[in-house]
């Protein structure tokens, strides 16, 4: 790599020792490849010495998936960084992985085109961290999650061999999918090094509606009712009283703070569909117990909401120094059920819980802050994600909606798949890394 490329002072490693899910762990060199080649090469290198490889994007990862948990080498993907073709015949982009996906959206929607997948880190996460963790995201609801653009990729698997995977066509079922395996398997399987990714046309207009309501139940059950209206917004933004206050008290955007829940809903199509669809919002959330509903009158002040939605969760460290964040799914019939739950919960822990999320498509963010350094106060707290789990599993949900299983959740995945299931994914990483050398102790329990 050279010495401009790879390091092992300390102050360098200690940077890259930890993610968005704040624990720490020292690797013992940090390296950043510019091409498959290198990657290649170290991986080869580390299958020869037995030295672990963890790839890393920007860090923004919420369960510790980036993080050295058995020392070796951290693999920084940031030089990886170009966007290599934007083909507007065909509605596809190359990219490599260390493209942040904001400046991705930017760039394709520059040439009338649309890339759906916007997790709330856009503006600094990156499209390989995307893609390996599977993100999701506001507009999940109508265009679905990063999978569902990801045609193929190239990638170094951790034996050093570089594959390519998949098509650029709109169709190809030619041999098992490779693509499919590598995206969400959160760095265990391969090094992503380019993406094919599928592209839509811009919609010609977007409006964005909030919705507030003085009881959160009623905030719960409209999310429901929308869908069964059969209108499809691209995103339904909830939000309830705690992140409200929170938002508001760090941005200062004249957000009001008096009710229990609100809804940030989002439309898009030509300007007689969005027309269509927010007036229809608009009745059916009054209908429902919405005390007022507001329609953006500018891009500037729907940014504006924007902002406060995607400020939530750096802003809860206004309550508490250490934050657990929990990013559950249950069918979108059960978030009334789900937002008792936590309701139910704050009660009975007297904890600070703010909940908020993509509630068109049942992915509730539950935070909970606190100081781990109190006992008293940690043992409450696993003992409401405890319950929370329990709770959504028993509402045929899931644990973990897009931020993945890492480090953080490993020790509950057994609670949600099955002893077999397990044993054959656990075959499956032996078949890619039958060394055992990158980005172990993920996933599965130690």
């Amino acid at each position: 790599m050279g010495p401009a490329h790879c390091t092992e002072k300390k102050e360098d490693r200690v940077c890259y020792a930890y993610d968005a899910a704040a624990s720490a762990y020292l690797p013992d060199a940090v390296v950043f490849p510019q091409n498959a080649k290198q990657i290649s090469e170290i991986l080869k290198l580390a299958n020869e010495e037995r030295f672990a490889v963890i790839p890393r994007g920007a860090g923004s990862g919420m369960t510790g998936g980036s993080v050295a948990v058995r020392r070796g080498v951290v693999l920084v993907m940031t030089r990886l960084n170009r966007i290599l073709n934007i083909d507007k015949n065909n509605l596809i982009a190359f990219a490599e992985p260390g493209v942040v996906t904001g400046h991705f959206h930017k760039a394709v929607e520059q040439q009338g085109l649309f890339y759906p997948p916007d997790p709330a880190s856009s503006e600094f996460s990156t499209l390989g961290g995307n893609v390996a963790e599977c993100a999701g995201g506001p507009r999940a609801v109508k265009y679905g999650v990063t999978r569902d653009y990801v045609l193929g990729l190239e990638a170094v698997l951790p034996t050093g061999e570089i594959i390519r995977t998949g098509v650029r066509t709109a169709k190809g079922v030619v041999g098992y999918d490779l693509t499919r395996i590598l995206t969400g398997s959160e760095g265990t399987l391969g090094v992503i090094t380019r993406m094919t990714l599928r592209l839509l046309p811009l919609p010609e207009t977007i409006k964005t509606i909030t919705a507030f309501f003085d009881k959160i139940d009623a905030a719960a059950e409209t999310v429901s009712e929308i869908i069964r209206h059969r209108i499809i917004p691209r995103t339904i933004e909830f939000m309830d009283n705690a992140s409200i206050r929170c938002a508001e008290n760090y941005l200062n955007i004249g957000l009001p703070t008096e009710p229990e829940a609100l809804l940030l809903i989002e439309v898009d199509g030509t300007e007689a569909e969005t027309a269509s669809a927010v007036n229809a919002l608009e009745l059916l959330c009054l209908s429902l117990g919405a005390a007022r509903v507001e329609t953006a009158k500018t891009k500037a002040d729907a940014a504006n909401l924007w902002k406060a939605r995607r400020a939530v969760s750096p802003a809860l460290f206004q309550y508490g120094p250490h934050k657990i964040n929990e990013d559950i799914v249950v069918p979108r019939s059960n978030i009334p059920d789900m937002v008792r739950k936590i309701s139910e919960l704050r009660d009975k822990t007297g904890l600070f819980i703010a909940s908020f999320g993509h509630a068109g498509d049942g992915n509730i963010h539950f935070n909970i802050m606190l100081d781990k350094k109190n006992k008293t106060e940690l043992e409450k707290a696993d003992a409401a994600v405890d319950a929370l789990f329990d709770y959504t599993l028993e509402l045929g949900g899931t644990i973990s909606g897009e931020h993945g299983v890492g480090i953080t959740k490993s020790p509950y995945i057994s609670r949600e798949i099955g002893s077999a299931e397990l044993h054959l994914m656990k075959k499956i990483k032996v078949v890619f890394d039958p060394g055992g050398i990158l980005n172990p102790g993920k996933i599965f329990p130690e």
